[in-house]
């Protein structure tokens, strides 16, 4: 795409950024190394005009995408070694079940909950390197940063 480019980004911005939902677009500023967002809906003109003449310089960053979430938890239900808890989250996952959420079911077994929280952070950590190295972005890693 460009140059390789090494600069300083905020991971719990980056994180923030791609675990977001659809109410707010963000950018990265590729110059400064900044993520910022707007409203879904925001109507500057001018704004706009700027983001779309210098494209190369403020990169979208993609939305959560909630199939990927959905293959992560049905793969880490297909793991669990436990078959009344599999079979519980199977049919909560699949919505036959009225015994709740998936997160408040695994509030009760911490150990699986904390599996589960591991693996979300693997996936959208592997998302977000795979994606700066796509726009040729490299992190500087320092205190807070990656």
């Amino acid at each position: 795409m460009g140059s390789l480019r090494s600069m300083q980004i905020v991971w719990d911005d980056l994180l923030d950024a791609f675990s977001s939902d659809e109410e707010s677009i963000y950018f990265l500023d590729r110059e400064t190394g900044e993520v910022f967002f707007v409203p879904t809906g925001y109507e500057d003109g001018e704004f706009w005009s700027e983001v779309g003449m210098h494209r190369q310089r403020y990169l979208r960053i993609p939305a959560f995408d909630y199939e990927e979430e959905r293959y992560l938890v049905y793969e880490f239900i297909r793991q669990l070694d436990d078959p009344g808890l599999k079979e519980l989250l199977k049919r909560t996952f699949s919505g036959k079940s009225t015994f709740g959420k998936l997160d408040e079911i695994l509030a009760f077994y911490p150990d699986e909950e904390e599996r589960l929280v591991r693996m979300k952070d693997e996936v959208m950590s592997g998302r977000i390197k795979f994606w700066l190295e796509e726009h040729d972005l490299y992190p500087e890693t320092a205190g807070g940063l990656f």
